[in-house]
Protein backbone atom coordinates (compact mmCIF):
# COMPACT_ATOMS: atom_id res chain seq x y z
CA UNK A 1 0.00 0.00 0.00
CA UNK A 2 1.35 3.42 -0.96
CA UNK A 3 2.25 6.04 1.85
CA UNK A 4 -0.49 8.43 0.25
CA UNK A 5 -3.40 5.97 0.79
CA UNK A 6 -2.12 4.87 4.76
CA UNK A 7 -2.41 8.80 5.44
CA UNK A 8 -5.77 9.74 3.65
CA UNK A 9 -7.47 7.31 6.65
CA UNK A 10 -5.70 10.30 9.11
CA UNK A 11 -6.53 13.07 7.22
CA UNK A 12 -9.97 12.04 7.34
CA UNK A 13 -10.18 11.29 10.57
CA UNK A 14 -9.22 15.19 11.51
CA UNK A 15 -10.91 16.86 8.76
CA UNK A 16 -14.33 14.85 10.79
CA UNK A 17 -13.05 16.14 14.12
CA UNK A 18 -12.68 19.67 12.72
CA UNK A 19 -15.71 19.61 10.47
CA UNK A 20 -18.08 21.11 13.21
CA UNK A 21 -15.90 22.70 15.92
CA UNK A 22 -15.92 26.08 17.61
CA UNK A 23 -12.74 25.29 18.73
CA UNK A 24 -9.24 23.70 18.40
CA UNK A 25 -6.38 24.70 20.27
CA UNK A 26 -3.16 23.01 19.80
CA UNK A 27 -0.40 22.46 22.27
CA UNK A 28 2.83 21.58 22.39
CA UNK A 29 2.75 18.66 24.74
CA UNK A 30 6.78 17.77 25.21
CA UNK A 31 7.54 17.05 28.55
CA UNK A 32 4.20 15.49 29.73
CA UNK A 33 4.65 12.07 32.08
CA UNK A 34 2.06 9.72 31.64
CA UNK A 35 0.01 10.29 34.90
CA UNK A 36 -0.37 14.27 33.53
CA UNK A 37 -1.16 13.21 30.03
CA UNK A 38 -3.84 10.86 31.16
CA UNK A 39 -5.32 13.49 33.64
CA UNK A 40 -5.18 16.45 30.99
CA UNK A 41 -7.61 14.19 28.34
CA UNK A 42 -9.63 12.93 31.57
CA UNK A 43 -10.53 16.67 32.22
CA UNK A 44 -11.23 17.31 28.61
CA UNK A 45 -13.37 14.55 27.82
CA UNK A 46 -15.25 16.18 30.77
CA UNK A 47 -15.84 19.28 29.47
CA UNK A 48 -16.89 17.81 26.13
CA UNK A 49 -13.44 18.25 24.09
CA UNK A 50 -11.78 15.91 21.97
CA UNK A 51 -7.80 15.70 22.41
CA UNK A 52 -5.48 14.08 20.33
CA UNK A 53 -1.68 13.77 19.15
CA UNK A 54 -1.68 13.79 15.25
CA UNK A 55 1.69 14.14 12.67
CA UNK A 56 1.52 17.64 11.84
CA UNK A 57 1.77 17.28 8.29
CA UNK A 58 -1.42 15.17 8.72
CA UNK A 59 -3.35 17.91 10.80
CA UNK A 60 -1.75 20.36 7.99
CA UNK A 61 -3.53 18.16 4.87
CA UNK A 62 -6.80 18.75 7.10
CA UNK A 63 -6.65 22.54 7.97
CA UNK A 64 -6.32 23.28 4.34
CA UNK A 65 -9.06 25.39 2.96
CA UNK A 66 -10.54 25.71 6.72
CA UNK A 67 -11.04 28.40 9.16
CA UNK A 68 -8.51 26.57 10.96
CA UNK A 69 -5.68 26.83 7.95
CA UNK A 70 -4.45 29.84 10.47
CA UNK A 71 -2.98 27.26 12.39
CA UNK A 72 -0.59 26.14 9.80
CA UNK A 73 2.23 28.14 11.79
CA UNK A 74 2.05 26.79 14.68
CA UNK A 75 2.56 23.29 13.22
CA UNK A 76 6.44 22.71 14.12
CA UNK A 77 7.79 20.55 17.00
CA UNK A 78 5.45 18.09 18.69
CA UNK A 79 1.64 19.24 18.81
CA UNK A 80 -1.75 17.69 20.15
CA UNK A 81 -5.04 19.03 19.15
CA UNK A 82 -7.97 19.73 21.60
CA UNK A 83 -11.68 20.24 19.90
CA UNK A 84 -14.85 21.47 21.04
CA UNK A 85 -17.52 21.16 19.00
CA UNK A 86 -19.74 22.94 22.13
CA UNK A 87 -18.50 25.24 24.09
CA UNK A 88 -15.63 27.68 22.10
CA UNK A 89 -13.79 28.14 25.34
CA UNK A 90 -13.80 25.02 26.77
CA UNK A 91 -10.51 23.78 25.63
CA UNK A 92 -8.76 26.66 26.14
CA UNK A 93 -9.84 26.87 29.66
CA UNK A 94 -9.13 23.59 30.38
CA UNK A 95 -5.87 23.99 28.66
CA UNK A 96 -4.51 27.05 30.75
CA UNK A 97 -5.63 25.41 34.44
CA UNK A 98 -3.93 22.14 33.79
CA UNK A 99 -0.87 24.14 32.48
CA UNK A 100 -0.32 26.12 35.83
CA UNK A 101 0.35 22.79 37.58
CA UNK A 102 2.15 21.05 34.64
CA UNK A 103 4.29 23.72 33.56
CA UNK A 104 5.66 21.29 30.70
CA UNK A 105 2.10 22.15 28.67
CA UNK A 106 2.40 24.99 26.64
CA UNK A 107 -0.50 26.29 24.27
CA UNK A 108 0.59 27.25 21.03
CA UNK A 109 -2.49 29.32 19.93
CA UNK A 110 -5.82 28.47 18.41
CA UNK A 111 -9.07 29.66 16.24
CA UNK A 112 -11.95 29.56 17.88
CA UNK A 113 -14.82 30.23 16.01
CA UNK A 114 -13.32 30.83 12.86
CA UNK A 115 -10.72 33.64 14.60
CA UNK A 116 -7.18 33.17 15.46
CA UNK A 117 -5.74 33.72 18.42
CA UNK A 118 -2.18 33.27 19.69
CA UNK A 119 -1.13 31.75 22.85
CA UNK A 120 -1.33 35.20 25.20
CA UNK A 121 -4.93 35.34 23.80
CA UNK A 122 -5.65 31.94 24.53
CA UNK A 123 -4.85 32.42 28.23
CA UNK A 124 -7.49 35.85 27.84
CA UNK A 125 -10.34 33.70 26.72
CA UNK A 126 -9.48 31.01 29.11
CA UNK A 127 -10.26 32.91 31.92
CA UNK A 128 -13.94 33.79 30.50
CA UNK A 129 -16.56 31.70 32.93
CA UNK A 130 -17.72 28.85 30.96
CA UNK A 131 -21.70 29.27 29.61
CA UNK A 132 -23.86 28.14 31.63
CA UNK A 133 -22.11 30.49 34.39
CA UNK A 134 -22.32 33.60 32.48
CA UNK A 135 -26.16 32.60 32.08
CA UNK A 136 -27.26 31.84 35.73
CA UNK A 137 -24.97 35.40 36.08
CA UNK A 138 -27.18 36.99 33.31
CA UNK A 139 -30.68 35.69 34.52
CA UNK A 140 -29.61 36.74 37.82
CA UNK A 141 -28.91 40.53 37.25
CA UNK A 142 -32.10 40.24 35.30
CA UNK A 143 -34.54 38.75 38.55
CA UNK A 144 -32.05 41.26 41.04
CA UNK A 145 -33.92 44.75 40.43
CA UNK A 146 -37.91 42.67 40.47
CA UNK A 147 -36.96 40.76 43.25
CA UNK A 148 -35.89 44.15 45.13
CA UNK A 149 -39.03 45.68 43.81
CA UNK A 150 -41.33 43.08 45.29
CA UNK A 151 -39.37 43.21 48.69
CA UNK A 152 -40.04 47.20 48.69
CA UNK A 153 -43.74 47.08 47.84
CA UNK A 154 -43.99 44.29 50.58
CA UNK A 155 -42.34 46.26 52.78
CA UNK A 156 -44.51 49.13 52.23
CA UNK A 157 -47.71 47.06 52.32
CA UNK A 158 -46.83 46.10 55.92
CA UNK A 159 -45.76 49.19 57.16
CA UNK A 160 -49.50 50.34 55.95
CA UNK A 161 -50.75 47.60 58.10
CA UNK A 162 -51.96 45.60 54.63
CA UNK A 163 -51.21 41.82 53.97
CA UNK A 164 -48.55 41.23 51.99
CA UNK A 165 -49.37 40.83 48.77
CA UNK A 166 -48.23 37.03 49.07
CA UNK A 167 -50.49 36.67 51.70
CA UNK A 168 -53.85 38.57 50.16
CA UNK A 169 -56.68 36.05 49.32
CA UNK A 170 -57.02 36.45 45.93
CA UNK A 171 -60.56 37.46 44.53
CA UNK A 172 -63.52 34.85 44.15
CA UNK A 173 -64.45 35.71 40.71
CA UNK A 174 -62.92 36.56 37.50
CA UNK A 175 -64.11 39.98 37.62
CA UNK A 176 -61.64 42.87 36.67
CA UNK A 177 -60.71 44.28 39.66
CA UNK A 178 -61.85 47.60 39.94
CA UNK A 179 -59.56 50.83 39.86
CA UNK A 180 -58.75 52.16 43.37
CA UNK A 181 -59.10 55.46 44.08
CA UNK A 182 -56.29 57.98 43.56
CA UNK A 183 -54.15 58.35 47.02
CA UNK A 184 -54.11 61.68 48.09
Amino acid sequence: MAKVELKQPVVAEISEKIKDAQAVVLVDHRGLTVAQDTELRKKLREEGVTYKVYKNTMMNFAFKGTDFEQLSDLLNGPSAMAVSETDPAAPARVLYEFAKKAKALEIKGGVIEGKFYDATAMTDIATIPAKDVLLSRLLGSMQSPITNFARVLNQIAEKNGEAAPAEAEAPATEEAPAEAPAAE
